[in-house]
């Protein structure tokens, strides 16, 4: 799993938790490292792939935009479910974020309950990805 915000990375790994959701979270802190993140991936299959991506359109360095375009061109993530979850509720964000390969994209919750319930969505995505 990606979850490219640092200052997110915390509430998303509590929801996984919360939500038993077990694996390793990898936190990638901008877009330029993301797409060297993907790159790496591409270039060694064997090292294995996310169960998951989920991307901030807002990052630093290169867009999540940037990052839905690297993710929709890397061979070893084809198949992988992405979640863009952005603070951006602009319809133009989200038809482009769907036409780049989004499976799902949610604008960030304001309350910590509401945040920590994506947790349920992010598992039922692995589950339906892992069957």
């Amino acid at each position: 799993m990606i979850e490219d915000n640092l200052a997110d990375a915390h509430l998303v790994r509590e929801a996984l938790e919360e939500h038993q959701v077990e694996g390793e979270l990898i936190v990638i802190s901008d877009g330029e490292k993301a797409l060297s993140f993907l790159s790496s991936l591409d270039a060694h299959p064997g090292r294995g792939r996310p169960d998951l991506v989920i991307v901030d359109l807002n990052l630093p360095k290169r867009s999540g935009f940037d990052v839905l375009e690297g993710l929709g061109r890397s061979s070893a993530c084809r198949g992988v479910p992405v979640v863009v979850l952005s603070s951006s509720g602009a319809e133009e964000d989200r038809t482009k974020a769907v036409k780049l390969g989004t499976n799902r994209y949610i604008r960030k919750p304001l309350r910590l309950e509401q945040f920590l319930s994506l947790g349920a969505v992010f598992k039922a995505m692995l589950d339906s990805s892992a069957s």
